[in-house]
This record gives structure tokens, C-alpha cells and sequence, in this order.
């Protein structure tokens, strides 16, 4: 067994699911995978069930009887890894947005460096987000912009998805409290973990929209997080104890 799980959420992710193991399997660190799917009609448990037949004891599934949010599958995911003892847990996008040779950059800034967190962020050395229309990226840039506004947390991209975790950290947030299934989830994960005072450190990544298959977002996920930053925000002012 790896110290360090990645967790790829997946639904429909046929196009891609198979490459991305790979790709992860083919790193000079050894991280293990556990995809979390939600009841993919298109195949993708199948191959996931191939790769964990090349991969024994690397290659895991958990499947889920519909689609119940990216927030409770990483929620699942971390118990799932916490249960089994991983020291270093990484949430990772199916969809190649998340390039894996940044995988070790994340883990060992975590695992040698101290950080507790350590975030692949987009914005901390200027916009790096390739083939995303300019609208999306107006709108992430300025979504973690209003974040830091309101939170006062000091990130360029609150709401980044590819994260590496200290287990302690996992540990010590209250698992069964948090709120958010969508865009918020990523938030929320960040605000409580600053509020613990945690170290969190933004390492620079390129994002690159998805080749294959089709985006999962949509304007409720954004609506979620608007309003869910000053939902957060008022926890942490008039609900402090039980807050963080």
C-alpha cells in the first residue's frame, strides 16, 4: 500500500477513466487510486474494474447508487482512506484537467516541506487556464477573488480542485459537518482548514479544459458558492466553537 491515495469522482467518464489511471500508475512516486463513481451508465465502473484487475491492490472502486455530489463523494473518499490508514490524501479531476505529472509536486510539498495542504492552484502566478471560453475564466477568477474578499483567507484559488491533504487534517475536521456538495464543498474544505490554522501553500499549475467527455458544471454549482462564502463566513463569526 502507498502512504498517499488519490480520489477521482467520477460519472460518465468512459473517454477518460482508463488514461488517467494509467497515467498515475506510470509515476516515478507511488500514489494508489480510488475512484468514487456515482452510477455511471456508459461503462465506467467496467473499466474501472479492468484496471483493478491489472493494479490489484493499487486500483480501488466505490460505487454509488446515483449522483449525489462531488462533495459527498470526497467525503466518502476520505473516510474510505482514513479507515485504511493513508497518511497523504489527493483529489484529482477524471478529465485530464488536472495534469498527473503534477501529482508529486503537491504530495511532496505536503510530505517534506510542511505544508498540511498544499493546493495546485491557477492563479497564483498570473491566469493559468488553457481552452476554457473567457467567460469561465472571468467568472473562476473573480469567484476566488469575492472568496478572499469575504473570508479573508490569503488564496488565489479557494476554490481549486486538485488538493493534497494531510491525513491529520482530515482528522481534525468534523467530517459529518460539512455542508456543501458542489463548487462550495472546495471552499468550505479550505475555510475550515485556515480557520484550524493549517498551513496551506498554492503550488502553480496549468489547467487544461477537458478533451473528452462533458463538463459537469452548471450555474446552480456557482449559485451554491455565492451565497455559500457568506454562509461560511457567518459560522465562523457568531458559531466559532463549533464552526471550525
Amino acid at each position: 500500500m502507498s502512504e498517499a491515495l488519490v480520489i477521482i469522482p467520477t460519472y460518465n467518464e468512459i473517454e477518460n477513466i482508463r488514461n488517467i489511471i494509467e497515467a498515475v500508475m506510470k509515476l516515478p512516486e507511488r500514489f494508489d487510486v480510488l475512484v468514487i463513481d456515482d452510477a455511471s451508465p456508459d461503462g465506467t465502473q467496467e473499466a474501472v474494474r479492468e484496471k483493478m484487475a491489472q493494479y490489484p491492490d493499487r486500483v480501488f472502486l466505490e460505487s454509488r447508487s446515483g449522483k449525489l455530489g462531488l462533495g459527498t463523494a470526497y467525503i466518502h473518499g476520505f473516510k474510505w482512506a482514513l479507515t485504511r490508514g493513508y497518511g497523504y490524501v489527493i483529489e484529482m479531476d477524471a478529465d485530464f484537467s488536472h495534469n498527473p505529472e503534477d501529482l508529486p509536486r503537491l504530495y511532496l510539498e505536503c510530505r517534506d516541506r510542511g505544508a498540511d495542504m498544499s493546493i495546485g492552484s491557477r492563479y497564483i502566478s498570473g491566469v493559468n487556464v488553457v481552452n476554457w471560453p473567457m467567460g469561465r475564466v472571468l467568472m473562476s477568477y473573480f469567484a476566488s477573488v469575492y472568496v478572499r474578499t469575504i473570508t479573508r483567507m490569503p488564496l488565489r484559488d479557494s476554490t481549486a480542485g486538485f488538493v493534497c491533504y494531510k491525513a491529520d487534517v482530515l482528522k481534525a475536521l468534523d467530517l459529518d459537518k460539512i455542508q456543501f456538495k458542489g463548487y462550495a464543498f472546495q471552499i468550505e474544505m479550505k475555510f475550515k482548514a485556515y480557520c484550524r490554522k493549517f498551513k496551506i501553500v498554492e503550488v502553480p499549475i496549468v489547467f487544461v479544459n477537458r478533451q473528452l467527455g462533458e463538463s459537469k458544471m452548471n450555474s446552480g454549482i456557482f449559485g451554491e458558492a455565492i451565497f455559500g462564502v457568506i454562509k461560511l463566513k457567518l459560522g465562523s463569526i457568531f458559531n466559532k466553537k463549533n464552526f471550525c
